[in-house]
Parts: C-alpha cells; structure tokens; sequence
C-alpha cells in the first residue's frame, strides 16, 4: 500500500454528461436532487442492463445533509439501494436515480453540528475497474496525476480548479457491493467524461470526448 501526493494534473474531467432516454424527466430529477449544472444531460437508446460499472459520490459536511440529498432524490423519484445510516467510516446512504445512475450521498462526520445545508463539498466518479493497477497506468499515460493508491484496490486522481469532479477507480466488485447492486451488466456505460485533451476510450469502455 502507498499513498501519495501531486500537482495540479495536465489532464482531468472537465464535464461528466448522462446519457438518459429522457432528457426532460431526468432534468427535472437532478434540479430537485439539486445537482443543478454539475451534470449534463443528452439522449441515448444505447441499449444497457444491470451494473454500469460506476457510481457518483457526493461528500457532504454531516448526517443532516445526507438525508437532505437522500429524501431529495427519494421525493423526485430515485430508488433506494441503502438507507442513509451510520457506519464505522461516518454516515451515508445510496440511491439510484431514474435514469439508472447510482448516487452516493456520504459524510466523515457522525454528528450533525448545525441544520442542514445541502451543501456539496465534493462529487467524485467511481469507475468500477476490471484491472485497477492496469487502469492506473493508461490513465497515468493520459496524463492525470495520481494523489492515492492503495494497491490493486483504490487510485484517487488529481483534480483541477476547473473539474467539478474527481475521478477514483475501485475493483468493479468492489464498488457493486458497496453500492448494493449486483455486479452484472453489459451494454452502455451511459456517461461521457469530457476533456481539455484528445478523445479517448479507457480499458472498461468509458469514452472521454474534447469537451
């Protein structure tokens, strides 16, 4: 296991965009989830079932804002996979919005230490990698530098000031088992990172595009 640390990365996400079947009804999700402009949205028929091998996290300050985000997306339609709870790590639940995408909604916090903000301190994308330790290196070679690595298990990705995400690779396992799904799937990814840099496709299929 190491850990280390790095610069701002000469390549990193510049946009993340959902691809959904429909535009208008997921637009109406994420403003009441209240996402507003961090994703984009298009249409796709592109056909997909089961784990699409990525999950969405967004950190908050404490337990109130979880559940703030949680009975949010609850309310405008999304699925519950796990119900916001304590856990050794702090506090967190998962859900899954209409469209398919998984969201995780967690703090380090295990007390809530003022009203809820529905602030969001971070958003990171979690890609379900079938190789960490080979997906390390082929985004390494794209240029983004890595911040954490923990083995074969977890990479943690520089991010600049303009990214409104930060990108982690997790054991596609892994990652279906602390979302709560299945680690089935085939077809479409439906999302697209966009980037400063030349288009790319990683080794598990996720397509980068010249933002």
């Amino acid at each position: 296991m190491n850990s280390t640390t790095s610069t701002t990365p000469t390549a990193s996400i510049e946009s993340l965009t959902l691809e959904v079947t429909d535009v208008a009804a997921a637009e109406r999700f994420y403003s009441a989830f209240g996402l507003g402009s961090r994703v984009r949205l298009r249409a796709s028929e592109e056909p997909t079932t089961g784990f699409r091998g990525f999950s969405l996290s967004l950190t908050v300050s404490q337990p109130a804002d979880v559940r703030g985000f949680v009975d949010a997306a609850v309310e405008a339609g999304a699925t519950v996979l796990k119900p916001a709870s304590k856990s050794f790590w702090g506090y967190g639940g998962v859900v899954q919005a209409p469209d398919g995408a998984i969201w995780k909604i967690a703090t380090s916090a295990k007390k809530d230490t003022g009203p809820a903000t529905r602030k969001i301190d971070e958003m990171v994308l979690l890609i379900g990698a079938a190789d960490v330790a080979e997906s390390k290196q082929f985004y390494v070679d794209q240029g983004l530098r890595v911040t954490k690595s923990f083995g074969r298990k977890y990479v943690e990705f520089a991010t600049a000031d303009s990214s409104p995400v930060k990108l982690a690779l997790y054991g596609r396992r892994a990652l279906a088992k602390d979302v709560g799904v299945p680690v089935d799937g085939t077809g479409s990814h439906r999302i697209a990172l966009g980037t400063t840099g030349s288009a790319f496709t990683d080794p598990d299929g996720f397509a980068w595009e010249e933002a």
